[in-house]
């Protein structure tokens, strides 16, 4: 029922503009932002990046929806955006996040 979603964006003000976006459309209930250094394969050699991290959290009902969104705003051509089920955690805030994201 409960999801978290991670996505990386190339700086803080990607990062802000994703958030906010996924934020006004009841998509996330909230959503940190981290700096991270990422390493990974593109066009067929290693990268290095100095990136932001999003962790949204959200219901699975909501998913689809939050990948579409979050690609139409993200200027990455294939941006990372993975979900990973929650298994548990403090039922108070499991249940804002769904009232949140429903309103």
């Amino acid at each position: 029922m409960y999801i978290t979603v991670f996505i990386t964006a190339p700086d803080r003000d990607s990062g802000r503009k994703i958030a906010r976006h996924l934020l006004e459309r009841r998509l996330a209930a909230c959503v940190n932002m981290t700096p991270v250094s990422s390493m990974y394969w593109w066009e067929g050699k290693i990268e290095e990046a100095d990136e932001v991290l999003l962790v949204v959290k959200t219901t699975t009902d909501k998913l689809d929806q939050l990948v579409k969104e979050a690609k139409a705003v993200h200027p990455y051509q294939v941006p990372e955006v993975i979900a990973v089920p929650v298994v548990g955690g403090l039922a108070e805030y499991l249940d804002w996040v769904r009232r949140e994201t429903h309103a």
